[in-house]
């Protein structure tokens, strides 16, 4: 720090309660960053991020002696759309655009306090710090898509009987499904990560550097149906398609850890030694006062997003509710309890226990909270545990396909739903922007979250969960009218 604490002294305060102000400003986007990072595999490099990012700075250190901290006001204008953008993210519920925009945030005030030339300086740093933010899940079914027409194009070419039917191969030594887990998106974002990191280590040209973190995007996409296509291939040699699929994971990481290896090693000769150091210069006095100054107005608007958020958010008015649930044949009702906005029902069908919860959402409230309701409730009827995605169709009803979370340890299941502005959602941006309209304008019927669950019973619960559902008819309409 010999070189830079010169060059950062002027300034250290205002950087030192922006970052500090930014971060209790953001910590709700912070605590969402760090839930992810300890509960996905794909994200757990996250928390290498930050020591790297500091590394980049500490790297550049030379170069930052050479350009002295000249704050900049004007960089506050870039807060605009950023302010902009944190609220839309909020207003669709997408934390991910939250999270964006206040690593967005971070690098306008290090902008503003330190003036372009020795933000420049330090660039690299800074911009990696947008691997902080666990983005990418949304390219999961297109990874899945790509990975289940790889492995069918190589069954073709090596000539191994079976067929691809959506995200299931079979074989007949068994079959192989393409899950979420094996759709190489840990691959692909540690990849990227590692990729960035290496062009700004190892390169000064731009377009060498972009041509490296694209090669580092298209090699793990790649790599990851070679990997997915060797399974098969083994299953298919072996006879038995669990015994290929046995530490599946374990070995994806090895055989990832030799693609990334391999693409370092394919980086090497093109590697452009760094620049000799520049002359240091004597830092500037007396910028104590403007790099305040300049800090200001990046931090008040870091705060007009939430605020108006905020504002919107208690706008939101709960309504009430009661049963909605019609008791089949065979089936009694043993409990009914409505409080307020939730209402709950428990029923027995033969030796089988069931219950549901039906939550009115407030009036304009919060996106984010809508998209979370339905498998909440899921959750909260099922009690936690180790639970694992699908879908349940049941024909006749409305709406027809539902969200199930199964227990792969006890026989119990829930099958949640979602209704929004009085009907039932179809998913992704569409429902976003639905509930967007609604909390800014107010408009619009008050969205509804439905679980309903087996807790307890022989036999399959998916079975019991349908029958049960089969004879519940239109719940669209009658959930509409109690949001009303």
């Amino acid at each position: 720090m010999n070189l830079l604490w010169p060059v950062l002294r002027p300034v250290w305060a205002a950087l030192a309660l922006g970052l500090v102000l930014l971060t209790l400003l953001f910590a709700a986007e912070g605590t969402a960053a760090i839930h992810v990072w300890n509960t996905s595999t794909a994200y757990g490099h996250c928390w290498l991020v930050l020591p790297l990012a500091l590394w980049l700075v500490w790297d550049r250190r030379f170069d930052a002696a050479a350009e002295p901290a000249s704050p900049l006001m004007l960089a506050a204008l870039l807060g605009l759309p950023l302010a902009a953008a944190w609220l839309v993210a909020d207003l669709l519920g997408i934390m991910e655009g939250r999270q964006l925009a206040a690593i967005g945030f971070v690098d306008v005030l290090l902008l503003a306090v330190l003036g372009a030339r020795l933000w420049w300086a330090l660039a690299a740093g800074f911009a990696y710090l947008v691997f902080l933010v666990p983005f990418g899940a949304f390219v999961t079914p297109a990874l899945q898509n790509f990975t289940a027409s790889f492995v069918a194009h190589g069954m073709d070419i090596l000539g191994i009987p079976g067929r691809v039917t959506a995200y299931q191969i079979q074989l007949p030594e068994g079959n192989f499904y393409v899950a979420e887990a094996c759709a190489g998106l840990r691959f692909l974002i540690a990849s990227v990560a590692f990729g960035a990191l290496y062009a700004v280590t190892m390169f000064r040209s731009p377009w060498r550097r972009a041509a490296f973190i694209a090669v580092s995007v298209a090699v793990p996409i790649v790599a990851n149906g070679f990997r997915a296509l060797g399974i098969v291939t083994l299953g298919h040699v072996l006879g038995s398609a669990q015994a290929a699929a046995t530490d599946h994971v374990l070995y994806g990481w090895i055989f990832f850890s030799i693609v990334i290896l391999l693409l370092a090693l394919a980086g090497m000769p093109f590697r452009q030694d760094p620049l000799p150091a520049p002359v240091a210069v004597a830092a500037r006095s007396g910028l104590a006062r403007p790099a305040l100054l300049a800090a200001v107005p990046v931090l008040l608007l870091a705060v007009a997003g939430p605020a108006a958020a905020l504002w919107l958010n208690r706008q939101a008015v709960a309504p009430d509710t009661g049963p909605v649930l019609i008791t089949p044949e065979g089936c009694i009702m043993t409990g009914l309890h409505p409080a307020g906005p939730v209402m709950t029902q428990t029923f027995t069908c033969g030796d089988s226990h069931l219950a549901a919860r039906l939550e009115i959402l407030p009036h304009r409230a919060n996106p984010a909270r809508v998209m979370d309701a339905g498998l909440g409730q899921a959750v909260v009827l099922l009690g936690g545990g180790d639970l694992d995605g699908g879908q349940l169709d049941v024909p006749g009803t409305t709406p027809r396909s539902w969200a199930l979370q199964r227990d792969r340890e006890k026989p119990r299941a829930a099958a949640a739903t979602l209704f929004i502005d009085g009907a039932p959602a179809l998913g992704g941006l569409h429902d976003r922007l639905r509930l967007m309209r609604d909390l800014l304008t107010g408009s619009g019927v008050p969205a509804a979250a439905l679980a309903v669950a087996v807790t307890d019973g022989p036999g399959d619960p998916e079975a019991t969960l349908r029958q049960f559902l089969s004879v519940q008819g239109d719940l669209n309409a009658r959930v509409g009218r109690l949001a009303q």
